[in-house]
């Protein structure tokens, strides 16, 4: 079995809901956060963006230490650049995996801070928990975006709000 097909394949189809969950946010909401140790939505959907470009990260080094790399994130302000640091990302994220070898998948990779280490994997398991952080920020925007009574878009079929009221 060839694990960087299913992870070509697995990337777009995120990308193709996280680009629907995306363009919806209300601009003039971006500061807003349901509680005060919640993400604001800026937060929230910049990490979103930025996500894929943890699969070049993950492909490209052999650890993330945000003690001598701590996290930046872009100020992004609307919708446009918003989607276009998305389709940036993933567009790196892609030439990168499609660049990969089976062989590369398995070599370790770590996150830590300084002397703390969180977390030492495979390089294909990085790429596959990366995977797993969009659809879970995913699903916290779109609780953002309800309560906000922004109608939500589909993921894995319609959504409450694509289907007629019984």
């Amino acid at each position: 079995m060839h694990i960087i097909p299913m992870l070509l394949k697995e990337m777009e189809q995120e990308a193709q809901t996280t680009r629907k969950m995306l363009a919806c946010i209300p601009e003039d909401k971006y500061d807003w956060q349901p509680h005060p140790r919640s993400m604001t939505v800026r937060a929230l959907a910049t990490h979103i963006a930025e996500l894929p470009g943890w699969v070049t990260v993950a492909l490209t080094t052999s650890e993330l230490d945000f003690a001598t790399s701590p996290y930046a994130p872009v100020q992004l302000t609307n919708n446009t650049d918003l989607l276009a640091y998305f389709e940036k990302t993933l567009a790196d994220g892609r030439v990168h995996l499609e660049k990969a070898t089976e062989a590369q998948l398995a070599d370790m990779w770590t996150l830590r801070n300084g002397e703390q280490i969180f977390s030492t994997s495979s390089k294909a398991e990085v790429i596959r928990m990366t995977y797993c952080q969009i659809v879970h920020h995913r699903a916290q925007l779109g609780v953002f975006l309800r309560l906000l009574d922004v109608k939500i878009p589909g993921s894995y079929g319609p959504s409450a709000d694509e289907m007629p009221l019984k």
